[in-house]
């Protein structure tokens, strides 16, 4: 598996805004990576790409993206809605970091961001992510 493409800290601060528990969010946006994952060539050859680097891309989508992923997972709107909102949040996260907030937030006016963790992991990290 990739890595995760969003960071802990941004995982933290939407479980505070969510309406779902906090010890659920990681699990949903694990559960959405392994899709989003799968379709990263097809995010590659359709999509704007904005972002790329060593760990994620980030892509723009069409409106109705996350409502259709919501779907193909089998979560509820609350579910997906934060997912979709930790997307955003680390979307905001990289525009700050790498000097491109403005042009990231006037994005998110027409289209949403979505993150697809590329680069693998540990072996060592991933055991530990998994309690082993």
């Amino acid at each position: 598996m990739a890595d995760d493409p969003i960071d802990g800290q941004v995982l933290l601060l939407t479980a505070a805004k969510a309406s779902v528990p906090p010890s659920r969010l990681p699990a949903l946006v694990e559960r959405a990576q392994a899709l989003l994952e799968g379709d990263l060539e097809r995010y590659r050859r359709s999509h704007e790409r904005v972002y790329a680097a060593a760990d994620r891309e980030a892509f723009l989508v069409d409106e109705g993206h996350w409502e259709r992923l919501g779907e193909r997972m089998g979560v509820d709107d609350r579910e997906r809605s934060a997912i979709q909102r930790a997307h955003e949040e680390q979307f905001r996260r990289i525009g700050r970091h790498t000097d491109r907030k403005a042009e990231f937030e006037s994005s998110l006016e027409i289209r949403k961001p979505v993150l697809v963790g590329v680069g693998e992991r540990e072996p060592a990290e991933e055991s530990a992510q998994h309690g082993q």
